[in-house]
């Protein structure tokens, strides 16, 4: 075969900019293609030559082969990577780059065939001798699934056969649930991979998540980079995940090695891909899940404990190299311990957030995976992850701490974030122990915002404010040593916090109960002290918009203290906004209906995920704004129900 020197990236986003920076330094010329809203992107610029593909919709970008296709040419590409997520573990995808005389940088079509249908992969892997969860994969009409469930019996997983990344997937824990949950997860799997065929499976309580890294070439030869443990997941979405597994023996990670080789030489595996099992510990029993025919988002991990460049090997498999090392070999490279969180546009109920990045500020001394940079536009159209963190250590201790320190070090204001609820992970006791499973967030309580959060935001807009007036005002040497007492009222999360502010003597202020003292304010920074305690916080101020990072809590304060007088709404008053950006999906009432308190009312998609607004309070619609197709912006009046009278 004839070698390739240009490699075009059909990906954005951190995934893009990695790949390109990894072919780059392996000497390959690199090629980015972006749609509309990416046309500013870190990833556009760091490769050699980029291609536009279209408007921001996926399905006319990113999604679209002939115009990757159609890049690829234009640019002279002679190899396309398809990162993970949108078209990578599409088999006509794979099929068309090479009906296009091109090199696909992955599996063949046929293998990613075998492993994207779930249900005759499970036949497969039964077959290879590779154990798998009982479940059904057949019939899909929702009668017969009814009576497929009855018989695998609740609590049961419905999951999506063409996907992954936990979009088509649903928890059921009794027959109640599962008509609702086989509607969501079909329009779910339809949106997110254009197949709505599910399959169900047995679930598993108290079980680990584990995923296994192969590795195969053209000749034959399959290797495994041992393991990782993906269980910290809200939602079916992995947010923390580590290698090796802190719970996995050198006995368990052979065999374990051992059964996710068999499944990757059943399908003549080439290139890099992940067998994911359940583990349960108490029994030491694993299973089948599925098998991501692609690089995984935790790819880091592995690399940091195997000191391997997972790209670069990609690159020279498809080549049509020979993996350079036996199995032996690589199991003498392993070393250390690595952890890698997941920084994600949303907020810590997992709802997607969009906005401008106002600054970026990554930490430094660990490994940053990173699509953004200060100014970034974050939109609704595309995944929610912004950014990875990945520490390394001789031990898991030392990671675990020195990625605690890097997320109290790291700065992103102008979106919310996880950040806060990613630090209560890795310093809760839980994870710090290493004993738990995939129930650790079901149970762990969400962070906890300190009660003065709001009296340090009145002091940065007081300081703010004086700052401003002293570079504009006439007076030399104006300067305000005291301040009478001043409410400030502050809108943050819909509601309106009321703080009341006075100066102390020197740097000091007291806030209502709290006393605090602020010294070295600058534009960006200031350090303050509260309960004896001296801390870092950072700020930015946007128009009447406060960002607040303070004791790893961002929150986005809005100052009303000005404003024409306002009221704020209560969970009942009727109105149902929309939560973020997005598009509406279903609307599941119509005028002059009843609704009960907890009834679904509307569905939205964000961020490749659905999500379901319910009735606050029990109503009658009394209005509906939108139509499925519709794009909303955040706060957004959607529907409108009035109170159900009084039955006193």
């Amino acid at each position: 075969m004839s070698r390739f020197r240009r490699v075009l990236v059909a990906n954005r986003g951190e995934i893009a900019l990695r790949v390109i920076r990894g072919a780059g330094a392996a000497g390959y010329e690199t090629v980015a293609v972006y749609s509309d809203a990416d046309a500013d992107a870190p990833h556009v610029r760091a490769a050699d030559t980029a291609v536009r593909l279209g408007p921001a919709a996926p399905v006319e970008s990113y999604l679209h082969t002939g115009r990757i296709l159609d890049a690829a040419r234009r640019s002279g590409a002679q190899a396309i990577h398809p990162g993970y997520g949108f078209l990578s573990e599409r088999a006509a995808f794979a099929r068309a780059v090479t009906d296009a005389g091109l090199v696909f940088i992955g599996p063949s079509a046929e293998a990613i065939e075998a492993m994207g249908d779930k249900a005759a992969a499970k036949q497969r892997m039964q077959a290879a001798g590779v154990p798998c969860i009982p479940g059904h994969s057949g019939a899909q009409s929702d009668d017969q699934l009814l009576v497929e469930a009855r018989r695998v019996g609740y609590p049961i997983m419905v999951k999506a056969s063409a996907g992954g990344g936990g979009r088509g997937m649903r928890l059921v824990r009794g027959e109640d649930e599962l008509p609702d949950s086989l509607r969501s997860a079909r329009s779910e799997a339809e949106l997110a991979f254009g197949d709505g065929t599910l399959l169900l499976e047995k679930a598993l309580f108290g079980a680990r998540h584990v995923e296994v890294q192969v590795l195969g070439d053209q000749h034959g030869h399959v290797v495994h980079l041992g393991e990782r443990d993906c269980s910290v997941q809200r939602r079916n979405q992995k947010l923390v995940e580590e290698a090796p597994g802190p719970s996995v023996t050198a006995a368990l990670r052979r065999k374990l090695g051992e059964a996710a080789v068999r499944a990757a030489q059943a399908v003549r595996y080439v290139g890099a891909g992940t067998v994911e099992m359940m583990l349960v510990d108490a029994t030491g029993e694993f299973f089948f899940l599925e098998m991501n025919t692609r690089l995984q988002v935790e790819h880091p991990v592995t690399e940091l404990v195997y000191g391997v460049d997972l790209v670069g090997l990609q690159l020279s498999v498809a080549q049509g190299d020979p993996l350079p090392w036996s199995q032996a070999e690589i199991d003498a490279r392993r070393t250390g311990h690595a952890i890698e969180v997941r920084l994600c546009a949303e907020d810590a109920q997992m709802r997607p957030r969009t906005g401008t990045v106002l600054r970026w500020s990554p930490p430094e001394g660990v490994r940053v995976d990173a699509g953004i940079e200060t100014g970034s536009v974050v939109g609704s159209s595309y995944d929610s992850l912004l950014g990875k963190l990945i520490a390394h250590g001789p031990d898991r201790e030392t990671a675990r701490r020195r990625l605690v320190e890097a997320l109290r070090r790291t700065t992103l204001l102008g979106v919310e974030t996880n950040r806060a609820l990613l630090l209560a992970i890795i310093e809760g006791d839980a994870f710090s122990s290493g004993v738990f499973d995939t129930r650790l967030l079901d149970t762990m309580p969400l962070p906890v915002v300190p009660t003065w959060h709001p009296a340090l935001a009145a002091i940065v807009l007081e300081l703010a404010g004086r700052r401003a007036l002293s570079r504009h005002s006439t007076v030399v040497g104006w300067e305000s040593t005291r301040l009478a007492a001043r409410a400030f009222a502050l809108s943050c999360d819909d509601e309106l916090v009321r703080v009341s502010l006075q100066a102390l003597d020197g740097d000091r202020w007291r806030a209502g109960e709290h006393e605090l003292q602020v010294r070295a304010f600058s534009e960006t920074t200031l350090r303050y002290t509260i309960d004896g305690l001296e801390r870092s916080a950072a700020w930015t101020l946007d128009g009447d918009t406060l960002w607040l990072d303070a004791a790893g809590v961002t929150r986005v304060y809005v100052d009303r203290t000005y404003a024409p007088s306002i009221g704020t709404r209560g969970p009942t008053d009727g109105l149902v906004r929309a939560p973020f950006d997005g598009r509406v999906t279903r609307v599941l009432v119509t005028v002059g209906q009843h609704a009960e308190a907890g009834q679904p009312l509307c569905v939205l998609e964000s961020m490749k995920l659905e999500h379901t607004l319910n009735a606050s309070a029990a109503g009658q619609v009394t209005a509906v704004h939108v139509a499925p197709g519709d794009q909303v912006v955040a706060k957004r009046v959607i529907i409108e129900l009035a109170a159900a009278p009084s039955s006193s």
